[in-house]
């Protein structure tokens, strides 16, 4: 089963990711791969972030990582690889997220481009296109830790992704986010 552990950067994919792999579990650095395999094609100016190429990146992954029982790809593109089984996204609430990035010393133009995408379900609608309702499940991660939320996901890989009506779409709204001012 491949997994996409995706969310708008500053979820806390990358510490969860290490836990998991502190855990046994094999996770894949999709930025890494996309940066060690030349599948960057070039640098998008104004949001100052690579322009990758998705379809080579998702035959790369699917050639090493197709056969694998389980592995996660980690990264906020993964959810964009058409042949993941699952897709785990971690949300955030905006305020918090606002804080995680302006902690890491983010210009406020791209905290707000992040936060904005958070609000408006960005990940979560470029997921569902690609994989439909019944694949996509979202973690709110906005109060845990990220020890608790590893743990949450050790879980629902040992559950096989069953019993995960807590995690279905729709149970996160930040939509009235939109009209305050961070």
């Amino acid at each position: 089963m491949i997994i996409a552990l995706t969310g708008t950067p500053g979820t806390g994919k990358t510490s969860i990711s290490d836990k998991l792999r502190e855990s046994g579990y094999e996770v894949v650095d999709l930025n890494k791969i996309a940066t060690d395999f030349g599948f960057i094609i070039g640098i998008d100016k104004k949001r100052n972030s690579n322009i990758v190429d998705i379809d080579k990146l998702n035959q790369h992954i699917k050639e090493k990582y197709g056969d694998k029982d389980l592995v996660l790809i980690e990264g906020h593109l993964s959810h964009l690889l058409r042949f993941v089984n699952k897709v785990l996204i971690l949300r955030c609430h905006p305020e918090k997220l606002f804080k995680n990035l302006f902690s890491k010393g983010w210009k406020k133009q791209k905290i707000m481009e992040n936060v904005e995408a958070e609000i408006l379900d960005i990940i979560l609608c470029e997921s569902l296109e690609t994989h439909g309702k019944n694949n996509v499940f979202e973690i709110d991660v906005s109060d845990k830790s990220i020890d608790e939320t590893s743990s949450e996901i050790i879980k629902i890989l040992a559950n096989r992704f069953k019993n995960m009506k807590k995690y279905k779409i729709g149970n996160i709204d930040w939509s009235e986010e939109i009209l305050k001012n961070f």
